[in-house]
């Protein structure tokens, strides 16, 4: 069993590991401007110059990948972030006040959750209009919830804690308790959640794109990629192939790595190992 999540633990994180290398390089090097069009290059086969070909206007497909890959790691990087900050902030005051103040938060938080994501995002981005940082804004809100009812369980099974009685009987206000004492005892749910959440901004931010409503062309993105080729796909199969490859494994990566860190940090996986 240990080897076996070892294996998988390594897989994932070195096939993570490559695709934010790849995230990296394509922030700072493509082998080609993403964004100059070629027409006498047009759905040009892979191979020679262009290892993985060109698109509908003679653009790198392979440039496109790498510039998208920074571009969908960043928004995710930015969001994951966004969501925890906020959700844990949340449902520590939840958890601990408990009383309205819980009661209130709750109410809205289960209401929001009954709204899936994906649509709740759809919803704000109309508002906000389709941009890199709306789409960080709306994903934010969407996955908000998750954190705050995951954040508020743990805070629940660690508010009657002696550590936390100890700290009241000190005289701590109940602000330093939460923050000094209880919030680092919640990094590993939190932790695991956050390793979760990066595979589904990933495949949100994909899917937004594809739909339009991510980062407007002619920026790349992999979801705008996928939709750019849906006319293409009998001609030039590539221009398809490429970028639902790439968030096939990006996921792929993601699940492994976040697998390994579930088992790790949670008690309940340790005995059955």
């Amino acid at each position: 069993m240990r080897h076996r999540l070892f294996s998988n633990a390594a897989i994932g994180i070195a096939l993570l590991a490559f695709l934010l290398g790849c995230a990296v390089l394509g922030a700072i090097w493509t082998p080609f401007d993403p964004l100059r069009i070629q027409f006498g290059l047009r759905l040009h086969p892979p191979g020679g110059v262009n290892w993985l070909g060109t698109d509908e206007f003679g653009r790198d497909e392979l440039s496109r990948l790498l510039s998208g890959a920074t571009t969908s790691f960043w928004i995710s990087a930015l969001t994951v972030a966004c969501a925890i900050v906020m959700g844990s902030t949340i449902g520590l005051l939840a958890g601990f006040t408990r009383g309205w103040t819980d009661t209130i938060i709750m109410m809205f938080n289960n209401a929001m959750l009954a709204f899936p994501g994906l649509l709740l995002a759809l919803g704000l981005l109309t508002i906000v209009g389709p941009n890199q940082y709306g789409i960080v804004l709306a994903l934010s809100l969407a996955y908000t919830p998750s954190v705050t009812r995951v954040v508020r369980g743990a805070v629940l099974s660690l508010r009657e804690r002696e550590f936390v009685e100890s700290s009241r009987v000190l005289g701590n206000s109940d602000l330093y308790t939460m923050f000094r004492h209880v919030l680092p005892n919640c990094i590993a749910p939190i932790t695991v959640l956050a390793t979760s959440m990066f595979g589904w901004v990933i495949l949100a931010e994909s899917a937004l794109s594809f739909l339009g409503l991510g980062v407007p062309p002619p920026a790349p993105t992999w979801g705008n990629m996928l939709a750019s080729a849906r006319p293409f796909i009998s001609q030039a199969s590539y221009l398809s192939i490429f970028p639902g490859v790439c968030i096939a494994l990006t996921l792929l990566a993601i699940n492994l790595t976040g697998d390994a860190v579930r088992d790790r940090l949670d008690p309940r996986m340790r005995g059955m190992k």
